[in-house]
């Protein structure tokens, strides 16, 4: 129920986070603003498949 999924950067860096989520609460795709320490701010962070 609570697959493990990639977040990657949507500022183009190839910055990946490994995440976990309940598919039954959130079935579509997960966006996050999380921090990005190649370019050293924060941007959104999209669920790759």
């Amino acid at each position: 129920m609570r697959p493990v999924i990639k977040l990657k950067s949507t500022a183009g860096t190839g910055y990946t986070y490994v995440t976990r989520k309940n598919r039954r609460n959130t079935p579509d795709r997960l966006t996050l603003r999380k921090y990005d320490p190649t370019i050293r701010r924060h941007v959104l962070f999209r669920e790759e498949r």
